[in-house]
């Protein structure tokens, strides 16, 4: 992102909570911190997807790798077994 007075910086997209345009781009973090940046609403929203896109692609990349190299072992077995996201009876 690009501050109003030219300098850049980054932001873990994760962390927004908001994004307003009144004129100026504002992004609102969950913990409340604002900033102000050049890029317009529409960018960062292209910037934001551009990310979780690519950590998606990543992802699958890497289980499509382990899965061939289970596959090069004979271990048909996925990488570890699954967490449940909460506790059963819960």
């Amino acid at each position: 992102m690009t501050r109003l007075n030219g300098g850049q910086f980054g932001v873990n997209p994760d962390l927004i909570q908001r994004v307003d345009s009144a004129p100026d781009t504002i992004l609102t973090l969950i913990d409340g911190t604002k900033f102000i940046v050049e890029e317009s609403m529409a960018e960062v929203i292209e910037r934001i997807n551009e990310y979780r896109a690519g950590v998606l692609a990543r992802a699958r990349q890497l289980s499509a790798q382990a899965v061939v190299e289970s596959a090069d072992d004979g271990d048909e077995s996925p990488i570890a077994p699954a967490v449940p996201l909460r506790p059963r009876g819960v």
